[in-house]
């Protein structure tokens, strides 16, 4: 079958012959969730202790308790854990699709991309992309929702929808979900990993449970209006104005009202909901949410 993901053996030696790297330890830390300067504290001190010992290769069980003199056994059990976790996660025979929802300007991409790069998955798209696609094949006519951002498509709407906001959002959303799941489809017939991130993944309109799949979904959200503002303002400046701050600042309230509503359908689903106000954190989270579906998985298998 298709390899699924970009694995790596966990770096501590021993495996296939190979030595203990501390650059690759640091980085399947850095995939648990362990902020990167942290991650390489422990590394080096692991290279520290080989070098010492004279070896080539470390125990899981040695490196807990270097964790342990490191951060202190609460926090080392729960990095050690994450590491089992995430070799076991590679040992599973199943693809894995992560849905990563959530308003405009919540950073679905950058942790997106952050997760899909932890995990190894090289298959990353957007539901932004695959209404892009739809707009090429039906007409605004036929299909009026499609073209308008998303927190524009109430404008499709009678002007005497009091939610007309959220009404065309929904619109739009039941429009792009058709080649969302078809996107699904041909990834899981091909046996393939994805990361999907959009607004359009609104809990309770796409699957939570796949068959032949590890699907884990969850959604991003800024508490604060002015955390939100200045999202838009980065977005702006990296891509040049190609992704103006005027506009999206200009449609806040409208985009705040949409969040709202992903997050109410997120609370009634009981998908998890990020608050992403601390980039590190929300995406330490999400990879924490990811190990833990896999472990429940394998239970239940």
């Amino acid at each position: 079958m298709t390899e699924r993901r970009h694995r790596e053996p966990l770096p501590l030696g021993g495996d296939n012959g190979l030595p203990f790297s501390k650059g690759l330890l640091a980085r399947a830390l850095i995939a648990t969730g362990v902020p990167s300067a942290r991650a390489y504290e422990l590394a080096l001190t692991a290279q520290a202790d080989l070098a010492a010992a004279g070896g080539r290769s470390m125990s899981m069980e040695r490196l807990h308790e270097l964790a342990v003199g490191t951060w202190g056994e609460e926090e080392a059990a729960a990095v050690v854990r994450r590491l089992r976790l995430l070799r076991r996660l590679d040992d599973l025979d199943l693809p894995i699709i992560l849905l990563v929802g959530g308003a405009t300007g919540t950073g679905k991409s950058t942790v997106a991309t952050e997760i899909a790069y932890r995990l190894g998955i090289t298959r990353v798209t957007s539901t932004d992309f695959v209404r892009q696609t739809m707009r090429a094949f039906f007409s605004q006519d036929f299909m009026p929702s499609i073209h308008y951002s998303s927190f524009e498509a109430g404008l499709a709407r009678d002007e005497d929808d009091p939610d007309r906001v959220v009404h065309g959002f929904l619109d739009q959303t039941r429009n792009v979900l058709v080649g969302v799941r078809a996107a699904v489809d041909r990834v899981l017939q091909e046996g393939w990993s994805m990361v999907l991130e959009g607004i359009h993944l609104v809990p309770g309109m796409i699957p939570a449970e796949i068959e032949g799949a590890l699907v884990v979904q969850f959604v991003l959200a800024i508490d604060d209006v002015e955390a939100h503002a200045s999202h838009f303002w980065l977005r702006d400046t990296t891509t040049g104005g190609v992704r103006a701050f005027d506009r999206y600042l200009d449609s806040i309230g409208d985009i705040r009202a949409i969040q709202d509503y992903i997050v109410g359908r997120a609370e009634k689903a009981g998908v998890p909901v990020i608050e992403n106000s601390n980039i590190e954190a929300a995406i330490g989270g999400a990879m924490e949410l990811v190990l833990e579906r896999a472990e429940r998985f394998e239970k239940v298998g």
